[in-house]
């Protein structure tokens, strides 16, 4: 598992992703580290166990390109 500690120095790296539900390309600064991205590409580990130091908005956003905004826009309670 990838980890925020020791040697792993976090950057804050541009994520550029299109929203599964508008089309809307977006980008967000997230503090992630390349090997955090790359484990998650590869499809193998849970994203909250990729990213444990992101909030559940952040991890959303990587996933499938919805912000918070959107999410709360498109998904309103009934």
């Amino acid at each position: 598992m990838p980890s925020n500690k020791g040697s792993d120095i976090l950057k804050t790296m541009k994520i550029v992703r299109t929203s599964k539900v508008s089309g809307i390309t977006r980008s967000a600064d997230l503090d992630i580290t390349e090997e955090q991205l790359a484990l998650f590409s590869l499809g193998r580990v849970a994203i909250q166990d990729c990213f444990p130091g992101l909030s559940a908005d952040e991890r959303e956003f990587i996933k499938t390109g919805i912000t918070a905004g959107e999410w709360d826009q498109v998904f309103v309670p009934s």
